[in-house]
C-alpha cells in the first residue's frame, strides 16, 4: 500500500508540473533560451520514471526482487528543450529509485535534476556505476560518506557539474574499489591528500576545473599505481611537480594546465613511456625542455604553451613522430625551427607563436601533409614567404603575423585553395599585391595590416565570395577604392593608407558590415551621412583624419543607426556639431577631436547614454558648470579647448568616470574632494590650467588612480597628502611647476607600480631620505625633482632600489605608457610629461616605456656622486647640474651604455674626465662646464662630436675641442683652488679646511706642552712676539693714516 502511495504522489506532482499552463519548465537561472512549452524530453523522462516505479511495485507484489539492475535517463537536450525538474520532483524520483536496492548501474546525467541529493541514495549498496553528471544537484557530506561506505563494489563515480563544495577533500580516498572518479567542476576546495593517487584500483581521476583546490600537488606515496588518466587542470596548485610522480609509470594522459606550478620540467618524465597526451600549459615552468622527452615515443598530444621555457627546441623531439598536436607557444624558446619537423607527418596542429625563434621558415613544412593549422606569429622569423605549405584539403589556417618577414606577397599562396584564415600582419612585406590571384574561394579572414604594401588594392581582394574580415590598414596603398562585391563582409578596415577619391557606392550594399574603418586616408568628395544608415548591422564607423571628405548631415530622409555603438569623426574639419538627435539611440562612444567645433555642446549628447566622449582640440569656450554629466560616462576628454569657470563638484555626478582629461584649458577654482573619493577614477589630468588651493586632503582607501597630472597650474600649494599612498595602482604622479611646500614624500616608496614621479619647480626642501624598505620605488623610470630646495647628499639608498632603471621591462603590446577604458576599442589615454633632457625643456606627448631619466638639477645637493649610479644601465638621461657636488666623476658612469644626455655642469667636480665615458656610444649631449676638472679630454667616438661649450669653465682641461694643448708636464695642469660657485660660499672645500684645522690643532697642543714642560722658549717668544709687534705697528700706521684722511 505504501508503494502505491509513493507512486500516486509522484504521478500527481509530475503531472501537475507538466500540465500547468502558468508554470515555466525552465530553471530560472539557466542562460539558455527559456520556453514554457511542454517539451518531449521532459515528458519522456517523467514517463520513464513512472514506468520504473510501477515496475518496482509490481515486482514487489509478485515477490520478484533484484531483477532491475540498471537505469539510464541521459539525453542530450537541445537548447530549445532545456528544462529542469524541481527539487521536490528530484527528491521523489531519487526516493523511488532507492527502493530498488539491487540497482548496480544508475545514469541520470544531463537530466536537469536539481536540489539536494537525498540520503536514500546511500541505500544502493550494490551500485557499481553512478553517473549524475551535469545536473544541478548538491551533495551533503553525510550522504557522500555513507554512499562510499555502503557501496563497497562501486567502481565508477561521475558527478561532473554537481555541487560538492561542502564535501571534505579527505573523503575522496575512502573507497578502495574505485576505478573511475570524475568530479570536475564540483566546487571542491582545500589540499588534496597524498593517498588519493594510491587507491589500489584507481585508473581514471579527473578533478579539473576546481579553482579552490590549492597547495602542492599530492605526493604519490606508493611505489606502484594503476592510474593511467590524471586530469588536475584549472585548479590552483603551486610549487614544483613532486619527484614521487615518477611512480605514475602507467600514465597515458596527464593534464596539469592552468595552475601555478613552477620549477623545471623534471627529467623523470622519461618514465612515462606509455604517455599519449601531456598538457603542462599555462603555468610558470622554466628552464629548458629536458632531453628525456625522447622516450615519449607514443605522444600524440603535447602542450607546453605559456610558460617560461627557454633554450632551443631540443633534438630529442625528433623521436615524437606520432604527434598530431604540438603547442609550444608563449615561451622564450630561441634558435631556428629544426629540420626534423619533417618527421611529424601525422601533425594536424602546430603552434610555435610568441617565442624568440629566428631564421627562415624551413622547407621541411612541406612534409606535413595532414596539417590543418600552422601558427608562427610573434617571433623573429625573417626571409621571404616560401612555397612550402601543404596544399591539402585540410589546411585551413596560416598565421605568420608579427615577424620580420619581407619581400612581396607570393601569388603561390593562392594555391592553398582551402585556406580559411590568413594572417600576415605586422611584418615587412612590401610592393604591390599580385593581380593574378584566382584562388582563395574559401578565405574568410585576410589580415595584411601593418606592412609596407603599396600600389592599388587589387579587385580580387574586394570580391572574395566567403570573405568576412579584411584588414589592410597601416600600409601605403593608394589610388581609389574599387567596387566591393564581397557581400559577406562584416569587418572592413582600410585605415592609415593613402587612399584617394570618393567612398564607393558599393560599400552601402554591404549589409552585413558591423565594422567600417576608412580613417587616416586622403578620401574626398561629399557623402550624405544618412547613406551609412543602410548598413543596419553597423556597430563601429570610423571616418576620422580625412579632412577633404565632406559629410552632409542635412536630410529630409528619416533614418536611424539602430545598432551603432561607436562613431569617430575626428580631424575632419567639422565647424559645427553633427545633427544626430534621435538617430543614434544606443551610441556609446563619440570622437569629435581635432575639429573646429565651437559654442555649446548640443543637448542630444545628454539624451543618449554615452560612455566615451572626446571633444579635445577644438574651440569650445563653454563654462564647465554648463555641462550635464550622465552617470554612465567613463571617458571624457575636453583637453586643449578654452573651457572656463570654476571646477564644479557637479562633475562627480559622473560616478562611473574612469578617465577625466581637462588639461590645457582655463579652469579656475579648487580641485573637488569628491574626485579623490572616487573608486573608479583611473586618470585625472588637470595640467596647465589656473587651479589654486591645496590638493584634496584625503584619497580613498580603494583609490584606483593610475595617473594624477596637475603640472603647470602654478598656484597649487600646501602639503602633499600622505593618503596618496592608498592609490596602489598609481603609475604617473606629476605635480611639477606649482607652489607645493613640503619635504620629500618618502611614503610614496611603497607604491609598486609608480613609474613616473615629477615634482620639479616647487618649494620642496630638506634631504631625500626616509627609505624604509629594501624595494622602494621598484618600478620608477622617470625621477624629476629639479628646481627645488632639496639638500644633503645624492640619495644613494634610493638609487640602489631603482630596479626598473637597471633593466627596464618593455611592454609586450605597447611602446608607450597608456590607459584604456576597460577593453574599449576607442582611443587610449597616453601619458605625457615635461622634462629637461639634452639641454632642452620639452614636453613628451607620449612617454616611451623604455625612456629612463633622473633629474636632480638646481637644488643644493652636496657631497660626491655615488658610484652606484652606474648600476642604472637603462638610464637615457642624467642631470645633476647646478648643485654643490664635489669629488671626481665616478668611472662607473661609463657603464650607462644607453645614456643619451649627461649634464653635470655648475658643480665643484674635480679630477679628470674618466676615459670610460668613451663607451657611451649613444651619448648626444654632454655638459661638464663650470667645474674644476683637469687633464686631457678623452678622444674618439662620441667625444669627437662635442663642442667647447661642453667643457668651458674648467681651466685645467686641455685637448680637443679646446684650443689649449696638453703639456707633457703633469704639474702644468694641476687643479686650481676649489672655489664655491654660489653666493656666500667660502674659498675651500671641506676636506682642505678639515686638514688645516687638524694640523693647527696638533701644532697648538704640541706647543702648549713645550711651554708647560720647558718654560717659555726664547725662539718661540721671539717668533710670536715679533709677529705681534709687526701687527701692532701695522695697525698703528693704519689708524694714523685714517685720522689724517679725516682731518683733510
Amino acid at each position: 500500500m505504501e508503494s502505491w502511495m509513493w507512486c500516486f504522489l509522484l504521478c500527481s506532482h509530475l503531472l501537475i508540473l507538466y500540465f500547468s499552463p502558468s508554470h515555466s519548465l525552465c530553471h530560472p537561472m539557466t542562460p539558455l533560451p527559456c520556453s514554457t512549452s511542454k517539451t518531449p524530453s521532459l515528458f519522456m523522462k517523467i514517463l520513464i520514471i513512472l514506468i520504473f516505479v510501477i515496475m518496482v511495485i509490481q515486482r514487489r507484489q509478485h515477490g520478484k526482487m533484484g531483477e532491475i539492475v540498471a537505469l539510464g535517463l541521459e539525453s542530450p537536450a537541445t537548447p530549445s528543450q532545456v528544462t529542469s525538474l524541481s527539487s521536490t520532483s528530484a527528491a521523489m524520483a531519487f526516493t523511488a529509485i532507492s527502493i530498488q536496492t539491487s540497482l548496480t548501474h544508475l545514469n541520470l546525467s544531463s537530466s536537469d535534476f536539481e536540489g539536494d541529493i537525498p540520503s536514500q541514495i546511500s541505500h544502493l549498496s550494490k551500485l557499481v556505476s553512478l553517473d549524475l553528471s551535469y545536473n544541478i544537484l548538491k551533495w551533503k557530506e553525510d550522504t557522500w560518506k555513507r554512499l562510499l561506505q555502503n557501496a563497497t563494489v562501486l567502481r565508477v563515480i561521475v558527478l561532473d557539474g554537481n555541487d560538492m563544495s561542502s564535501i571534505s577533500i579527505r573523503t575522496l580516498d575512502m573507497s578502495s574499489s574505485l576505478v573511475t572518479l570524475s568530479l570536475r567542476q564540483t566546487g571542491l576546495r582545500g589540499n588534496l591528500t597524498d593517498g588519493i593517487l594510491c587507491l589500489p584500483n584507481l585508473q581514471h581521476l579527473d578533478l579539473s576545473l576546481n579553482w579552490d583546490l590549492k597547495g602542492q600537488l599530492p605526493e604519490v606515496s606508493c611505489r606502484t599505481t594503476s592510474l593511467d588518466f590524471l586530469h588536475l587542470s584549472c585548479c590552483d596548485f603551486q610549487g614544483s611537480i613532486p619527484p614521487s610522480f615518477s611512480n605514475l609509470i602507467h600514465l597515458t594522459s596527464l593534464y596539469l594546465s592552468l595552475n601555478n606550478l613552477n620549477g623545471s620540467i623534471p627529467p623523470f618524465f622519461s618514465n612515462f613511456t606509455h604517455l599519449t597526451s601531456l598538457d603542462l600549459s599555462e603555468n610558470n615552468l622554466n628552464g629548458s625542455i629536458p632531453p628525456s622527452f625522447s622516450n615519449l615515443i607514443h605522444l600524440t598530444f603535447l602542450d607546453l604553451s605559456h610558460n617560461n621555457l627557454n633554450g632551443s627546441i631540443p633534438p630529442s623531439f625528433s623521436n615524437l613522430i606520432h604527434l598530431t598536436s604540438l603547442d609550444l607557444s608563449g615561451n622564450n624558446l630561441n634558435g631556428s625551427i629544426p629540420p626534423f619537423f619533417s618527421n611529424f607527418t601525422h601533425l594536424t596542429s602546430l603552434d610555435l607563436s610568441e617565442n624568440n625563434l629566428n631564421g627562415s621558415i624551413p622547407p621541411s613544412f612541406s612534409n606535413l601533409i595532414h596539417l590543418t593549422s600552422l601558427a608562427l606569429s610573434r617571433n623573429n622569423l625573417s626571409g621571404q614567404i616560401p612555397d612550402v605549405f601543404p596544399q591539402s584539403n585540410s589546411f585551413h589556417e596560416l598565421d605568420l603575423s608579427d615577424n620580420k618577414i619581407e619581400g612581396e606577397l607570393p601569388s603561390t599562396l593562392s594555391n592553398l585553395q582551402h585556406l580559411i584564415h590568413l594572417d600576415l600582419s605586422y611584418n615587412k612585406l612590401e610592393g604591390p599585391l599580385p593581380n593574378n590571384i584566382t584562388g582563395f574561394s574559401n578565405l574568410t579572414f585576410l589580415w595584411l595590416y601593418e606592412n609596407l604594401l603599396n600600389g592599388t588594392i587589387p579587385s580580387w581582394c574586394l570580391s572574395l565570395p566567403s570573405l568576412v574580415g579584411l584588414d589592410l590598414s597601416g600600409n601605403q596603398f593608394s589610388g581609389h577604392i574599387s567596387a566591393i562585391s564581397s557581400y559577406s563582409l562584416e569587418r572592413l578596415i582600410l585605415s592609415h593608407n593613402k587612399l584617394q577619391g570618393n567612398i564607393p557606392e558599393s560599400i552601402f550594399s554591404l549589409l552585413n558590415l558591423t565594422d567600417l574603418d576608412l580613417s587616416s586616408n586622403n578620401l574626398s568628395g561629399s557623402v550624405k551621412f544618412h547613406h551609412f544608415s543602410k548598413l543596419q548591422n553597423l556597430k563601429e564607423l570610423q571616418l576620422s583624419q580625412n579632412d577633404q571628405l565632406s559629410l552632409n548631415f542635412k536630410s529630409n530622409v528619416s533614418y536611424s543607426f539602430s545598432n551603432l555603438l561607436s562613431l569617430d569623426l575626428s580631424s575632419m574639419g567639422l565647424t559645427e556639431f553633427p545633427k544626430l538627435s534621435g538617430k543614434v539611440p544606443i551610441l556609446e562612444s563619440l570622437y569629435l577631436s581635432n575639429n573646429k567645433l565651437k559654442g555649446r555642446v548640443p543637448n542630444w549628447f545628454h539624451e543618449i547614454s554615452l560612455y566615451e566622449l572626446d571633444l579635445s582640440h577644438n574651440l569650445l569656450t563653454q563654462s564647465l558648470d554648463q555641462f550635464s554629466w550622465n552617470q554612465q560616462l567613463g571617458y571624457l576628454d575636453l583637453s586643449f579647448n578654452s573651457i572656463t569657470g570654476d571646477f564644479s563638484s557637479s562633475i562627480c555626478n559622473a560616478s562611473a568616470i574612469e578617465i577625466l582629461n581637462l588639461s590645457h584649458n582655463k579652469l579656475t577654482g579648487t580641485i573637488p574632494q569628491c574626485l579623490a573619493n572616487s573608486s573608479s577614477l583611473q586618470v585625472l589630468d588637470l595640467q596647465l590650467n589656473k587651479l589654486h588651493g591645496t590638493l584634496p586632503s584625503t584619497f580613498a582607501k580603494d583609490c584606483w588612480l593610475r595617473t594624477l597630472d596637475l603640472n603647470g597650474n602654478q598656484l597649487l600649494e600646501g602639503f602633499l597628502p600622505e593618503s596618496l599612498s592608498n592609490c596602489i595602482n598609481l603609475e604617473v604622479l606629476d605635480l611639477g611647476n606649482n607652489q607645493i611646500k613640503d619635504v620629500f614624500p618618502h611614503w610614496l616608496q611603497i607604491l609598486p607600480e609608480l613609474k613616473v614621479l615629477v615634482l620639479r619647480a616647487n618649494k620642496l626642501y630638506g634631504p631625500i631620505a626616509g627609505l624604509k624598505t629594501k624595494h622602494g620605488f621598484p618600478s620608477l623610470v622617470i625621477f624629476d625633482v629639479s628646481s627645488n630646495n632639496f639638500s644633503g647628499p645624492i640619495p644613494k639608498a634610493y638609487i640602489k632600489t631603482f630596479e626598473a632603471m637597471k633593466n627596464v621591462a618593455l611592454h609586450a603590446y605597447s611602446q608607450y605608457m597608456e590607459v584604456s577604458v576597460n577593453a574599449s576599442s576607442g582611443p587610449n589615454y597616453t601619458d605625457s610629461v615635461t622634462i629637461t633632457t639634452k639641454a632642452i625643456t620639452m614636453t613628451m606627448d607620449r612617454i616611451r616605456n623604455d625612456f629612463v631619466s633622473i633629474d636632480l638639477s638646481q637644488n643644493r645637493f652636496e657631497g660626491e656622486i655615488p658610484s652606484v649610479i652606474g648600476e642604472l644601465h637603462s638610464l637615457r638621461g642624467l642631470n645633476l647640474s647646478h648643485n654643490r657636488l664635489i669629488g671626481p666623476i665616478p668611472q662607473s658612469v661609463g657603464n650607462l651604455r644607453n645614456l643619451e644626455s649627461l649634464d653635470l655642469s655648475s658643480n665643484m667636480l674635480t679630477g679628470g674626465i674618466p676615459t670610460e665615458l668613451i663607451n657611451l656610444n649613444f651619448l648626444e649631449v654632454l655638459n661638464l662646464s663650470n667645474n674644476n676638472l683637469v687633464g686631457e679630454i678623452p678622444q674618439g667616438k662620441q667625444f669627437g662630436t662635442f663642442s667647447n661649450d661642453s667643457y668651458e669653465g674648467n681651466s685645467g682641461l686641455c685637448g680637443l675641442p679646446l684650443t689649449i694643448k696638453c703639456s707633457k708636464d703633469p704639474e702644468q695642469h694641476s687643479p686650481p683652488s676649489t672655489t664655491f660657485r654660489r653666493e656666500g660660499g667660502f674659498g675651500f672645500g671641506w676636506k682642505p679646511v678639515a686638514i688645516g684645522y687638524g694640523c693647527g690643532m696638533v701644532f697648538g697642543v704640541g706647543m702648549g706642552c713645550c711651554v708647560l714642560l720647558m718654560g717659555k722658549p726664547q725662539w718661540l717668544v721671539r717668533m710670536v712676539g715679533g709677529q705681534l709687534n709687526k701687527k701692532v705697528k701695522r695697525k698703528t700706521r693704519m689708524k694714523s693714516n685714517e685720522n689724517g684722511s679725516i682731518m683733510n
